[in-house]
């Protein structure tokens, strides 16, 4: 739920990847994985989804192959790393008008930033539809080495922009990492839908 207007505004906004700046192309991959290769796509999402934080890969301590591994191992199905990655990454699909937003944010004098747990894909996705060149700042779990499961990546980020916690407004569709941020002091935006999103930030800005 939106927090009501604050007396200060905030000087930076982060945003969290898929599901706000694009289509949520882990989940929606995995799903389209599950259901070809014959299986419960949501049972499959749950263990692959789980997986990537397990075997390490999405804090940059292992490897794409190690995760395609594990997951052929625990759920049984087949296809190379090349077949499989392809599926999930042609599900990130941009969102223009979050881009333009964001655009309008810079403008207008705020610091904009991405925080997601991600893999060496963001990078992939950027080179084949440039957007990182919006933000000032990009957090990305993988080469951070913690996501946002671990609760002081928050403040970590927050530090290395120069802004205290409450300065900082973070936008993410996933309400844990909304709550953790919460906790750590910053101001938050549950993302529902554009317009939602659109609406709420008003009462930041």
């Amino acid at each position: 739920m939106l927090n009501k207007k604050p007396k200060n505004k905030i000087k930076a906004v982060i945003f969290d990847f898929g599901g706000v700046l694009s289509e949520e192309g882990f989940k929606n991959g995995l799903l389209a994985i599950g259901k070809t290769k014959g299986l419960d796509p949501d049972k499959f999402y749950i263990t692959a989804s789980e997986l990537v934080y397990q075997t390490g890969y999405v804090t940059g301590m292992s490897g794409e192959s190690d995760f395609w591994d594990a997951v052929r191992e625990r759920t049984g199905i087949s296809g190379s790393d090349e077949e499989l990655r392809a599926e999930i990454l042609s599900m990130f699909i941009l969102r223009p008008e979050m881009l333009e937003f964001v655009q309008k944010l810079k403008s207008s004098g705020l610091v904009v930033a991405i925080l997601s747990d991600q893999t060496n894909w963001l990078d992939e996705i950027n080179q084949k539809t440039p957007f990182l060149n919006y933000f000032d700042y990009v957090f990305n779990s993988f080469n951070l080495g913690k996501g946002k499961r671990d609760p002081s990546v928050f403040r970590d980020i927050c530090s290395k922009m120069g802004f205290n916690p409450e300065e900082v407004l973070f936008i993410d569709d996933n309400m844990e990492n909304i709550k953790r941020a919460l906790k750590e002091g910053m101001k938050s935006i549950h993302f529902k839908s554009i317009g939602d999103f659109t609406r709420e930030i008003e009462n930041f800005i």
